[in-house]
């Protein structure tokens, strides 16, 4: 499992410019099962995601196709971990 810190480089009026194409992007790796949950940070300097994968150069390569790394609007910092505990609860709040 990885976590996925995304950072903005560029202007946030950058950003939205592409927003449309980033939202195909991640609702593409939704339905191959790789993103299990994503999300804006806050302050809105770029976002969090949660990737299912088999191997660290595999995120690479979904991360290749996000329009915010092929315009180099953002830069990732992908986190492997083994999650071991964890609590079936209501996120949305």
């Amino acid at each position: 499992m990885y976590l996925i810190l995304l950072q903005y480089i560029r202007p946030v009026a950058a950003i939205e410019h592409y927003m449309a194409a980033h939202n195909a992007f991640l609702e593409k790796q939704y339905r191959e099962g790789k993103f299990i949950i994503s999300g804006r940070r806050k302050p809105r300097t770029g976002a969090i995601m949660l990737c299912k994968a088999g191997s660290r150069r595999e995120v690479e390569a979904i991360l290749a196709e996000d329009p915010l790394d092929k315009f180099q609007l953002a830069v990732y910092d992908i986190i492997e971990f083994e999650p071991n505990t964890f609590e079936m609860a209501d996120i949305s709040s």
